[in-house]
């Protein structure tokens, strides 16, 4: 009975999170485009099929692997083992990102457009080894209490310097990549990680010192893969023909139709089950605390996983592209520009990932911050990034100087915001690129650069992830910073 009311509340929560989404379809449809949508029903039953996936998924999570995440670095911390500790960072961060669809999607899309240049294998592989060491780096910072907000400044300048050597055809794809490793299953299981460790170690505050690993996991893969294009495009192009390529991603995509769909999440979710197991049963050589409880939380996460990504594809994926070409095929780019904001405001607020997240930051703040208050500004960041990003392919302008001067902003308001938020904004930017926005801003990225005259799809359609991943952060930042100069005023008042 427990878990029918828990699953009550989840659904009615998960309803309420997806309005949004409806409503800016409607509003566009009636309103702007003055049609009825097409597969009414569908969209309906979609977003129904949505929902419960998303009710499914929480609550998986609840029984599964936030409290496995925890107590395994309750375990690690208690027996003392500091390599050990960094081992497992390490393998759960591969394993994590290795096997997750939207990077899969992503580097095939790259080897397609790039004609072979880019191989996608040797770019997963890549991203995997980059979040594997970020997460061990994460371990080492909370055990050592080194501030978060240095690793981010030097870490973010060696960005926008790579930035500045990279080749263009490489960027868009580098700063995407980033973004594609915080899905619905890494956040929630990455964050457990740092809380759970910050909690159990004396002197650490779970606020200021768990959050941070998921902001790693996103930068440092960044640098990684611009280095790799640096290296690719200095040499000749191969000869290989575009033809095979194209056919390879029909393959790959048609692998992926919905009666597939299960077998990827279990996919997805598998690497982790297996790290998780190895490190408690053959490492700690101790039980799980309740097996069929946390068996039934990873089934629940697997099928709730399934359920979402298949109620995407019925309801919203379809009109979703079917408007974006409708939109760009209407007189001047005014209404793309505002669905590009809508959408991105929308999507946000009903990603699972985010609302996991805002509840364990809510957790660890005591009090401090509010879950509802923080996914609204996390939002508008989302919604301001991306309307930035349409502009710039619109406009054709560069992503170098576009990137570089949004994290150049981002490291000046690190400098001046409030420590307690450091850490939580950035893991909030990382957070918002996940299974509902990826798939729609790609798509929106790729159709603008397809449409538009002179504009190249490597080198345009992509990239708005990375403008949905930096926003956020600066959002979350400026309120802070607003929020600590009117509690300094209110105590002046106060005093005086």
């Amino acid at each position: 009975m427990t878990f029918l009311r828990d699953f009550g509340h989840a659904l009615l929560h998960a309803c309420r999170n997806l309005l949004p989404i409806v409503a800016v379809v409607l509003v566009f449809q009636f309103l702007v485009l003055r049609q009825m949508p097409e597969n009414g029903l569908s969209m309906v039953i979609g977003l129904g099929i949505v929902a419960i996936g998303v009710a499914l998924f929480l609550q998986g999570l609840e029984l599964s692997i936030f409290p496995v995440g925890k107590s395994l670095s309750n375990q690690f911390a208690r027996k003392g083992s500091f390599w050990l500790l960094l081992a497992f960072g390490f393998c759960l961060g591969f394993s994590a990102v290795v096997a997750e669809p939207a990077l899969i999607a992503v580097a095939e899309q790259a080897q397609a457009i790039s004609e072979g240049r880019i191989d996608a294998l040797t770019l997963r592989l890549l991203v995997a080894l980059s979040v594997g060491f970020v997460v061990s780096l994460g371990i080492f910072r909370t055990i050592m209490g080194y501030p978060i907000q240095w690793f981010m400044i030097i870490g973010y300048i060696l960005v926008v310097a790579v930035t500045y050597f990279a080749p263009e055809e490489i960027v868009g794809l580098a700063y995407d990549s980033g973004g594609v490793t915080t899905n619905i299953v890494t956040v929630p299981l990455i964050a457990a990680l740092g809380i759970g460790l910050a909690a159990s170690i004396r002197g650490r505050n779970p606020l200021m010192d768990g959050f941070g690993l998921v902001a790693l996991a996103v930068m440092v893969p960044m640098i990684a893969v611009q280095l790799y294009g640096i290296v690719v495009f200095s040499q000749p192009a191969p000869d290989i023909d575009a033809s095979l390529l194209a056919r390879d991603t029909e393959v790959a995509t048609g692998a992926l139709a919905m009666l597939l769909d299960l077998a990827a999440m279990v996919r997805d979710v598998l690497p982790i089950i297996i790290t998780i197991l190895f490190f408690q049963y053959i490492v700690l050589k101790r039980n799980l605390a309740n097996p069929r409880k946390v068996t039934f939380g990873f089934l629940l996460v697997i099928i709730g996983l399934y359920a979402f990504v298949v109620g995407l594809k019925i309801g919203l994926f379809p009109i979703g592209t079917s408007m974006a070409d409708q939109l760009m095929a209407m007189d001047g780019y005014l209404f793309v520009y505002l669905f590009a904001f809508a959408i991105g405001f929308a999507t946000t607020m009903a990603e699972p990932a985010l609302i996991a997240v805002g509840k364990q930051a809510e957790e660890a703040a005591a009090g401090k911050l509010n879950g509802s208050a923080i996914r609204i500004l996390v939002a508008f960041g989302v919604a301001i990034g991306i309307t930035i990003g349409v502009h710039r392919i619109i406009d054709g302008g560069s992503m170098h100087y576009y990137v570089m001067g949004g994290y150049i902003l981002v490291i000046f308001l690190t400098l001046i915001a409030p420590k307690y938020i450091i850490a939580l904004a950035y893991d909030l930017g990382g957070v918002t690129t996940s299974e509902v926005t990826v798939p729609l801003v790609t798509a929106l990225g790729i159709g603008l650069a397809t449409n538009i005259e002179g504009r190249n799809i490597l080198i345009d359609g992509f990239g708005l992830i990375a403008f949905a991943s930096i926003f956020p952060i600066v959002t979350v930042m400026i309120y802070a910073i607003v929020m600590h100069i009117w509690n300094h005023l209110q105590e002046k008042r106060a005093e005086a």
